[in-house]
């Protein structure tokens, strides 16, 4: 989502892989840059802002000419648009991990089928109202297009990569369809398309495991 949103700013910018299965998030040099040890981390050149829902509140603010957000100095109607945005960050984003990764959650994975699939259950609940929204507008906040609408795509785009069942809300994959033919989603996954080859290349490259779904 941040590479996009950078993108969609148009000016110039660069960016460090950080490989988690080398342990790069937790060395000393990253952890001075976010002591969580998570990515994303923009530098702006003032500071650092990390997490990703922060992130892009605060390229939409800095860059205004991009319309990241629809930012109209109305408190309720910018209020709307930062709760549509932290809604992906809270509440979907950390489903994903548990439904793409559910091992990550656990010290064995014998209960790796439970947690995907109250990921899963729980994915759905919180996809059904996006998709009647979906169904009414073009796009997540109305008729134009936002970064909450490439931030839906991007979980969208995980979640169907590890097994999603995308036939089950057409709404959101035609919208994800629109979102990733903008441009700088193109040049965005162009960025990621690198980043992955160069993963490879020093065998870093992470492939989720395949876990059933348990269902009676």
């Amino acid at each position: 989502m941040s590479l996009t949103a950078l993108e969609e700013i148009g000016e110039p910018f660069e960016t460090r892989l950080i490989a988690f299965k080398a342990g790069e998030h937790r060395r000393p040099d990253y952890l001075a840059v976010n002591p969580a040890g998570k990515v994303p981390a923009l530098d702006t050149g003032r500071g650092v802002v990390t997490q990703s829902g922060s992130i892009l509140l605060y390229l939409a603010r800095a860059h205004p000419d991009a319309r990241l957000l629809p930012l109209t100095g109305d408190p309720l109607g910018e209020a709307a648009a930062v709760s549509a945005l932290f809604r992906l960050s809270s509440d979907l984003h950390p489903l994903v991990t548990r439904f793409v990764l559910p091992g990550m959650m656990l010290q064995s994975d014998e209960a790796a089928p439970q947690v995907r699939a109250k990921a899963e259950e729980l994915l759905i609940q919180q996809l059904q109202s996006i998709a009647a929204q979906l169904a009414q507008q073009r796009w997540m906040l109305g008729p134009d297009w936002s970064i909450v609408d490439t931030y839906l795509a991007w979980i969208w785009f995980r979640i169907t990569g590890a097994g999603f069942d995308a036939a089950a809300f057409p709404e959101i994959a035609e919208m994800t369809g629109r979102a990733n033919e903008r441009a700088a989603a193109k040049r965005a996954l162009e960025h990621e398309a690198r980043a992955q080859q160069d993963l490879k290349q020093r065998g870093l490259a992470f492939t989720p495991p395949q876990v059933t779904t348990q269902k009676s």
